[in-house]
């Protein structure tokens, strides 16, 4: 479902042991084996907005889906909000941007998609609100 950010299995792991303190956090932070949070790409992601409605990606619904390998590859399979839309490598350009940052992201291969197409029913009810779409 595209509304739904989807997860890798790698994503989806967690560490057994019981360990804690500063190190576990790192641990957790950067994922298992150094992988990237998927959490944590998310919230930078929030920092990628649509030029002309002034909301983030992530709120808009624009983020199809998130995968994180193990040796910090993330791949983001993102829309737009229309099929014309000029603005694809400036919100790729973004995406690598603010990725850069997150503890154990590597590379970051965005990919945009046609299928299925964005629709106001994608978004956030934050973003439907800031929009007046109720």
């Amino acid at each position: 479902m595209p509304e739904e950010i989807v997860a890798t299995a790698e994503d989806q792991s967690t560490t057994t042991d019981a360990a804690s303190g500063p190190d576990a956090d790192r641990a957790a932070s950067a994922g298992e084996g150094g992988a990237a949070d998927r959490d944590a790409i998310l919230e930078a992601l929030k920092n990628v907005f649509d030029p002309e409605l002034g909301l983030n990606i992530v709120d808009l619904g624009l983020v199809y889906e998130v995968d994180v390998d193990a040796q910090g590859g993330v791949d983001i399979r993102y829309s737009l909000t229309t099929m014309g839309c000029p603005i694809g490598p400036m919100i790729e350009d973004q995406m690598r941007s603010f990725l850069r940052g997150v503890p154990g992201v590597e590379e970051v291969r965005p990919e945009f998609v046609i299928r299925p197409p964005w629709s106001p029913e994608m978004m956030s009810d934050d973003a439907k609100a800031a929009l007046g779409i109720f």
